[in-house]
C-alpha cells in the first residue's frame, strides 16, 4: 500500500459488485489478450484504487450518467466509479463502451 502525507496509510474498500467487475474484466482480457495483459490491467486498476484513496479528488462527476454522489476515474477504457469518504469506496469498474448509465441505475439502487 502507498502511504499518504505524514506516512498515514490511506485505505479503500471494494464493493462486492466492483469485485465481480474486476473478475469479469480479468477473464475477458485473459481470453482476448492473454495472461500478461490481464494481470497488467488488473494491477493498474488496483493501483488506481490506492491512488484514489490517497487523493480522492482526482475523479470527476458525471451528471449525464448519474445524480448519485459518486466520482469517475478513467484507466484505459475502464471507468472506476467511487464514493469519497474517510475510506474510499470503489462501487464499480465498467468498460466505457457499455451502457454505463443503465448499469449504474441498476447497480446503485442502495
Amino acid at each position: 500500500m502507498n502511504r499518504g502525507s505524514l506516512g498515514v496509510v490511506k485505505s479503500y474498500v471494494v464493493a462486492p459488485e466492483a469485485e465481480n467487475h474486476l473478475q469479469r474484466i480479468w477473464r475477458y482480457l485473459l481470453g482476448a489478450a492473454g495472461l500478461a495483459a490481464a494481470n497488467q490491467i488488473q494491477t493498474e486498476l488496483v493501483d488506481a484504487f490506492q491512488e484514489l484513496a490517497n487523493v480522492p479528488a482526482q475523479g470527476h462527476r458525471r451528471p449525464d450518467l448519474t445524480t448519485r454522489d459518486v466520482l469517475f476515474f478513467g484507466v484505459y477504457q475502464y471507468l472506476i466509479v467511487y464514493r469519497r469518504a474517510a475510506t474510499v469506496e470503489i462501487i464499480a469498474v465498467l468498460h466505457s463502451k457499455r451502457d454505463v448509465k443503465r448499469l449504474l441505475r441498476k447497480g446503485l439502487s442502495q
